[in-house]
């Protein structure tokens, strides 16, 4: 079978393959860990995005390699979640009066580029 790129969608068959692992067990884990969902097509056609891959390899290595449990590894995503809530900056709307000072400056630049 040909490689696809790092950034191609795969299939439940084509990422069950990869892990070497049955489609059973995918779908199982979707049950399990919220995270994991691949797009569903006509007839439920599963296709994985790159995030959901690499979500997949993380519980596989998780659970088959590091020996954790399917609720240790339930916890270490949520708690992974958790953490990105805390650092992602929230994004704060600038206040009007200094959307306006921008508009401002931005139309004398343009007025004295003009001229």
């Amino acid at each position: 079978m040909a490689t696809k790129s790092g950034s191609a969608f795969r299939t439940i068959g084509e990422l069950a393959e990869e892990l070497g692992l049955p489609q059973h067990i995918l779908r199982y884990w979707e049950t399990r860990f919220p995270q994991l969902r691949p797009l569903q097509r006509a007839g439920n056609r599963r296709y994985y995005r790159p995030d959901d891959v690499a979500l997949a390899k993380r519980i596989d290595r998780l659970l088959n390699h590091e020996g954790y449990t399917i609720k240790g590894v339930q916890k270490l995503l949520a708690e992974k979640a958790a953490d990105e809530q805390k650092v992602a900056p929230n994004p704060v709307a600038l206040p009007l009066a200094e959307l306006k000072r921008i508009r401002n400056l931005l139309a004398e630049a343009l007025e004295q580029d003009a001229a």
